[in-house]
Parts: C-alpha cells; structure tokens; sequence
C-alpha cells in the first residue's frame, strides 16, 4: 500500500529523473549509500529517534551523520522507496534528532540502485529558540498537570451527575433486530443453569483427588484450597514455560498479569522468559484458553501444582501439569462425580430462577420456537431444571414442554462439524433407540448429532436462530460461523457494570485519562534533549501518578489479575477481543431479555469507546472545576 501511494505522488517520472541528474553533478560533496545500507535504513524507520540515539552510543562525528540521515528516513517514510526517482526537498533534521551542534542541510534522492545523499553547504543551526519553546510547552503541561492535581482531592460533582450502565443490560457487537428471530436455542450450564460459588470448589477438589489417587501426585498436595480471589476468566496458560497470562487485546502480556505458580513475574522477568511482552505465532502455539466458569478451578489448580513443584525443587515439564489437571477435570465431569455433587445438595450448588422459566414461557407465547443443546447428560439437566423451577412450575407441568427439541451429550464443539446422529433416549429405560431420528417429537429427548442433521431436520435457517451460551469457543464458535446469530452469557458483567457505576472507580478512570493526555503531549513535545531536568521531573510525577491510578482501578476487581474485561491501562483484554469475534450480543442472564420488547432493535452503540457496556470518564472533569 505505501508503495502505490507513493508512486500516486509522481505524476511524471521522466521529469523527476531529469531533476535528479541535475542534483548529482557535483560528485565531490556527495555520500553515496547502497543498496544494502538502504535496507538496513529502512529496517530502523519504525524506531523512535530516542530508540535510535541509545541504539547509536558512543555518539561519534559517524554515527551522529548516520542519526541524521536515519531521521530523515522516519520522517519522510512514505515517499523513500526502491521502485522509482523521486526529489526530495530540503529540511533540517537537526532539530528533531535531539541534537545542540550545527546540521547539515540534505537532498534526498532515492533511485533503483543506490541513494544519493548530497550535501550542501553547511548551515549551522541555532537551537536557543527551539529550546525557549520546549521550556514553555513543559511549562504549559506542568501547569495543567497541578490544575487536575487539585481535582484529584475530591470527586468533581459533574461525574456523580453521569449517568450509570445498566448492569443487566444486553450489550450489542452487531445490530440485532429480535423481530426477525423466530428460534432461541439455550445451553445449559451456566447459561440456563445458575450456580453458586461452591461449585469451584467442588470441582477443585475432586479434580485433585483425582490427581493425588490415580495420578499418584504428593499426599500434600491433599492440602490444597481453591482460592476465588485468584483466577478470572479469559487466561491462557502457557504449557512451554508454565506460566498463567493475561493477554491483551493485540496478544501482549499484561504486565502485572503473568504468574508462574502463584508468584507474579515482574517486567524484567517476562521479557527475560519470553524476550518481549508480545506473544508470537510460535509461542501461541504452547497456550491454551480458559474461556468458560468451569475454568476458575482448572486455572487454580494448575497455578497450585506449579507453585508445588517449584518450592519442592522438582523438576517438571509445564505441558504434563496442564495435562494432568485437564484430565482431571475432564474425569470428574464425565464420570458423572460432579453431577452427582450438585444433585446431592442442590440447595448448595444451584439457584433458584423463576424468572428464566417467566423467560422462556413468554418467549412460547409469542409464537416462537425453543431448542435445548447442551453437553450435560439428560438426568443432570432433568434434576437441575426441577430444583430451579418447582417453586414456579405447576405440579401436572414439566420443564420439556417449554421445548420443541431437547438435545443432551451434544459433544460441542464437534457438534458443530460432526456427522454424528442423532439417538432418542428412552428416559424410563435409560438407553438409546435403534431406529433413525429423521423428524424431532415434542417432550422427547436426543443424545448426540450435528448441527447438519439438526438443520436437515428442522428447516430452521441460520439468520433466524440465535443460540446463548457461555462458552466463547465451545458454545459460540460454531454456531457464529454457521450464520446462527450468537448471544454470550458473561456472569461476572454485572459484577463489574456495578463497580464501574461507583463514583470512586469512574474518579480514578477521570484521573488515569487526563494523566494519559498529559503524557501524550508531553511526549509530542519537540525537546533537544530528553535529560531535561523539567521535562523528566514532570515525566516521573506523570507516570507516578498513572501508575497509582492504574493499581487502584485494579484491586477493586481481582487481586491479581484485574478486570475480565479490560487490561491496567484500559485496553480491552484478549477475553474482550473474543467476544466481540463471536457474540452479536452479550448480557449476564438469559432473562434480561425479558427488559427489552420481543420486537426491539438492538443497535451497536455509535459512541463506544472499548465496549458497548463501558463508559470513558472524560478528562474534562477536572478541567471545568
């Protein structure tokens, strides 16, 4: 793209190269550079001078006309190139490379076979006035800087006066008009099914008797407790090098959010395990996601193990921890331990919920159709939705009649790219039928099948169906890509919509935005040489400040790792990149639908900032005190 913008500029290259070869008759006074210095030029022009500068030390006579000719390059970027003659006009680098001596002043000349930098007469540059008006735009930001700074003591009335997110609100990626929706498909777990946080534990801790018993791990390791105050969703874990990350929207580490074990690796240490806080393709390779609330456990007990290993002195391999504890919680699943835990005590594992059965009868009444597609296995479902909804359903009802097709060890997300077929399951008998499902019978249930056979069956086309879930992977992958439209389950949203609403959060986010806008300037301002003593004291108060603002805004959601939604500096996180990839919609129940009309329009928000829920406090309320 730069370079046919670039030749968009030569309108006529014959003249161009006629202007050239008047430019390089005077061969004496010439510095010629190849096509091979020409590259390596052209390898440095994405560094910022100061990048340069401490890339160029001991600063020689040399290396000081190489800064030279390497800024010109920064600045003049999009008209270098190696595919046609272009002139180049005159100008002074002198001034933006940092420099107090006299420059020279240069034509450049770029043509296929080497670079012709002529050099004219010497010019000495005077940089006192350069240095009077970076004084005065240090002074300037200094003063603004202690304008907010009286701010900072109190919470300005005008941001108690904004208005609040709704935390059950539904959220919108992609304009969504729910007229058009005639089908609603559910899973269950955590997206029909309510649990409390007792359930973390309870997978916790059989995963890791699990462990101890039949993977012959330490006794001690018996002593372990799930801590909730640890893990967020959205994590990957690294099984090259054993390390627990949160990653921001473009892949970066943030940079208080890597653990190895439960220890928090500094800056230092990141970029000494992994060379740059980036992850590449490579090493994207070695990490798995920890995408749904089944994960808080995997994540906990992964990061114990580790820390076990590493204060027992073992060695250990990163990639056998997270197989180990997979499996586990693989085990403990599918083997029914789990679903045997909750129905034992559903009192202490489930909630109540009238208002998703209040749901999912509107929903009948209004013609449309309903369909259950879940991983869970039928008398798990069966004993959760009697537990949750007995207070609501009447005695002669059943929750299957809320349904058109119950589908249950649905086995996503091979679901979604399986030929399987479907099997009817005889509730009485406990087994699956021999004979071949071609049509779907109300108050019926179906094990297995793919999503082929499943349209096959029901006509229903993809435009017209939008399916819930709370897995971004395995529950909304596959029906995004099949053209279902997709609405994410994210309980922890209401969670952080309601400390987003606190005025003491929205007062630090005010502060965090103007010492950012201050940085900005600062950081755009001409200086002849960052050993300014103003421009650095100012620099260090800034970032102090930032800095503090940043822990603050962090500890009121998780200890370690901070928002599920947004990285320390307000970026959105790797978890907020998925859903907007995957979810038309996202809210934190099914149920709030119920706020909405059946027919409403649901519209992508025109001023979003990071995402439709969140709201940037501006600067500008410390600006109008």
């Amino acid at each position: 793209m730069e370079e046919r913008d670039a030749d968009k500029h030569s309108s006529d290259p014959q003249a161009d190269a006629l202007a050239d070869s008047k430019m390089v008759e005077d061969m004496d006074n010439q510095t010629i550079l190849n096509e091979n210095e020409l590259k390596e030029i052209n390898k440095c022009v994405d560094l910022s001078i100061e990048d340069m500068v401490q890339k160029t030390k001991p600063l020689t006579k040399k290396s000081i006309e190489r800064l030279e000719i390497l800024s010109i390059m920064v600045l003049h970027r999009s008209l270098l190139h190696l595919r046609s003659t272009l002139l180049r006009r005159s100008f002074f680098p002198g001034a933006r490379a940092g420099f107090s001596e006299g420059f020279r002043r240069y034509n450049v000349i770029a043509s296929p076979a080497q670079t012709v930098l002529k050099i004219e007469k010497e010019v000495v540059v005077s940089c006192e006035d350069d240095n009077s008006v970076t004084d005065d735009e240090i002074a300037k930001i200094r003063s603004e800087f202690d304008a907010a700074k009286l701010g900072f003591i109190k919470i300005p009335e005008a941001l108690k006066e904004m208005p609040k997110m709704n935390p059950k609100g539904i959220y919108v990626n992609k304009n969504l008009r729910l007229d058009n929706v005639q089908v609603y498909g559910f899973d269950y777990d955590y997206t029909l099914a309510h649990y409390s946080s007792n359930l973390q534990s309870l997978i916790y801790d059989l995963a890791k008797e699990h462990m101890v018993n039949e993977f012959r791990y330490p006794d001690f390791c018996m002593s372990f407790k799930y801590d909730p105050t640890f893990p967020i969703r959205g994590l990957y874990y690294d099984k090259q090098k054993g390390c627990l990350l949160k990653l921001d929207f473009f892949g970066s580490i943030e940079p208080d959010g890597c653990y190895y074990g439960r220890r928090k690796l500094s800056r230092e240490e990141i970029e000494e395990i992994y060379g740059t806080r980036h992850i590449g393709r490579d090493q994207a390779r070695g990490l798995v996601g920890l995408m749904d609330l089944f994960c808080f456990s995997e994540a906990c007990l992964i990061a114990d193990m580790v820390q076990h290993f590493v204060d027992a002195k073992l060695e250990f391999d990163p990639s056998y921890i997270y197989q180990d504890v997979n499996r586990a919680i693989q085990h403990v699943h599918r083997s029914g331990l789990v679903h045997r835990g909750i129905l034992s005590d559903p009192q202490r594992y489930l909630l109540k919920n009238g208002q998703v059965l209040r749901f999912l009868r509107m929903l009948r009444e209004k013609g449309k159709k309903l369909f259950l597609l879940t991983n869970s296995p039928y008398y798990f479902v069966d004993g959760g939705m009697h537990f949750m909804l007995e207070d609501s359903l009447g005695y002669r009802d059943s929750w299957r009649e809320l349904f058109d097709v119950v589908i249950a060890k649905a086995n996503k997300p091979d679901f979604y790219t399986s030929e399987h077929p479907f099997r009817c399951y005889d509730t009485e008998k406990d087994n699956l039928a021999f004979t071949k499902v071609d049509v779907f019978h109300p108050n019926k249930i179906y094990y297995h099948g793919c999503l082929k056979s499943f349209l096959q069956i029901t006509k229903w086309n993809g435009p017209e169906v939008i399916y819930f879930g709370d897995h971004l992977f395995s529950d909304l992958r596959g029906p995004s890509k099949a053209g279902w439209r997709t609405a994410a389950i994210i309980h922890e949203l209401e969670n952080e919509i309601n400390i987003q609403n606190e005025d003491s959060y929205r007062f630090e986010q005010a502060k965090f935005h103007i010492i950012q806008e201050l940085l900005g300037k600062l950081h755009a301002t001409v200086t002849n040489s960052w050993r300014n003593v103003a421009c650095q004291s100012l620099l260090e108060e800034l970032n102090d400040e930032r800095q503090k603002a940043r822990h603050r805004m962090k500890r009121v959601f998780n200890k370690s790792f901070g928002a599920t939604f947004l990285t320390d500096t307000g970026q959105e996180s790797a978890f907020a990149y998925h859903i907007h990839r995957y979810a038309d919609v996202y809210t934190s129940k099914p149920e709030n639908f119920l706020l909405y009309p059946p027919e409403a329009w649901l519209h992508v928000p025109f001023d979003i900032k990071i995402m439709p829920h969140h709201v940037k406090v501006p600067s500008s309320l410390f600006k109008n005190q």
